[in-house]
């Protein structure tokens, strides 16, 4: 699926090496064609509770999936996830 830049996804897996879980909420920020991997990639930015930028990471687009209206946010402490 292909989501306009800036848009809000959830992330559709645990990504355990960078403490992201499936369902933590990120902003795409850029895209990628596809390379050396077939999927075309984004750049997902992700931000604490204050809109502060915690971390970026470059993920293939499978890995994302679009909010929807019957979720809400949840906030951890990201002490939590490590």
């Amino acid at each position: 699926m292909k989501y306009e830049l800036y848009t809000r996804v959830a992330l559709a897996v645990d990504i355990a090496e960078h403490n992201f879980k499936k369902g933590d909420v990120a902003t795409i920020c850029e895209y990628f064609e596809p390379g050396k991997n077939p999927e075309p990639g984004v750049a997902l930015e992700f931000f604490n509770t204050l809109g502060e930028t915690v971390d970026v990471l470059f993920v293939p687009e499978s890995f994302v999936e679009p909010l929807a209206a019957d979720e809400i946010w949840h906030a951890c402490h990201l002490a939590e996830v490590a």
